[in-house]
């Protein structure tokens, strides 16, 4: 199969600094890649990599030229070999969801899998981000959230006065007009293992629905004992990166037993390496949603419709089903001053919308 491959390389500028667990990104390199066949009319699409320096398991100074090398042995054998490529999850992805939406794209089809969403039929329940920033920024975006009528809020803390955060997350709960507020809390490994289980303890007393990574990952035993002492359900993120291999996975599940994880296909193993984390978590009655983790357009449009297809999967958008959908960390792509427009995700209350006649 005569596949071609071009590379289009991007820098992505936040309108606000993105915090994360490893520091604060001000602009976000990305790589597009561009599929085609010549000997299949309509055969073409688009996919992204992006990873996060300092964080993705694969970025490295060359990565360009290392994403050249990969692409070229796709071109050359005219498939994905997945199990190879397990090691580099973002250019996995990119190039995953490159050829699926040039599959689509072949069949005359916008979305890259046939789903409620794709009809424009439903949206996918999201919850609402409050960033990392001063206390009156992410208070005010706190209050845009709950204005929105978000009705699960995820706050990240442990990067401003641990009161002034306690505040907050009393506020989203005095402040709120829903019937129910679920709160999630992001740490990003900020608590030490000395000091973790005094802000669990302080925590505990606002019903939170889950904390992300309280500590650093890498500090496995220390995260076990927590997660079957914590007050408050862990979810695992960070944890996830970087761990490739089916039954190291589940080596990871069984050692912690987490209430939660937290997937990016771009940092923990594309669309199919994610999958296979959510066979074993379920296997072990572990919840897990979806998040986005930084990327334009292009990837946030092709993580909510494989987001929608695992919803669909498990029938869970019949209208008897849908409270059980845990929202997933999707958004429109907000972030950046010069995004890649692509339609047609946008945000009604706290759904995800495709709008296919956009």
């Amino acid at each position: 199969m005569p596949l071609q491959i071009s590379i289009t390389p991007r820098i992505l500028h936040f309108k606000e600094p993105a915090h994360t667990s490893r520091g604060v990104y001000h602009e976000h390199p990305i790589w597009l890649l561009h599929v085609s066949d010549p000997q299949r009319p309509g055969y073409r699409g688009t996919g992204e990599c992006a990873p996060l320096p300092d964080l993705s398991a694969d970025y490295s100074p060359d990565y360009e030229e290392r994403l050249c090398r990969v692409c070229k042995r796709v071109e050359q054998s005219g498939c994905l070999d997945t199990e190879a490529l397990r090691p580099l999850p973002s250019m996995l992805f990119g190039l995953e969801t490159a050829l699926r939406r040039a599959e689509a794209a072949a069949e005359g089809r916008q979305a890259i899998y046939d789903t409620p969403f794709a009809r424009a039929a439903v949206g996918v329940p999201t919850n609402g981000l409050v960033w990392m920033g001063t206390s009156s920024e992410m208070r005010q975006r706190l209050h845009d959230k709950l204005a929105a009528g978000y009705r699960c809020i995820k706050i990240k803390i442990g990067a401003i006065d641990f009161d002034d955060e306690l505040a907050l997350i009393k506020a989203a709960r005095r402040d709120n007009k829903n019937a129910y507020l679920s709160v999630r809390v992001d740490a990003n490994g900020a608590f030490s293992p000395d000091s973790v289980m005094e802000y669990l303890r302080r925590l505990a007393p606002y019903d939170l629905h889950s904390i992300e990574q309280p500590i650093r990952a890498g500090q496995r035993e220390t995260l076990a004992q927590l997660c079957r002492e914590s007050p408050i359900p862990i979810a695992l993120d960070e944890e996830l990166i970087g761990i490739f291999r089916a039954d190291d996975k589940a080596r990871l599940l069984d050692e912690v037993r987490p209430a939660y994880i937290v997937l990016k296909p771009t940092l923990h193993g594309g669309l199919c390496g994610c999958e296979e984390w959510i066979r074993l978590a379920e296997e072990r009655g572990v919840g897990w949603w979806v998040t986005s983790a930084l990327e334009s357009n292009v990837g946030l449009s092709a993580i909510a419709h494989w987001t929608a297809h695992l919803l669909h999967q498990r029938g869970l958008f019949q209208h008897a089903m849908r409270h059980r959908i845990l929202p997933q960390g999707l958004g429109t792509g907000a972030l950046f001053t010069d995004n890649i427009p692509v339609p047609a995700l946008q945000m009604r209350g706290d759904e995800l919308w495709w709008c296919d006649n956009a």
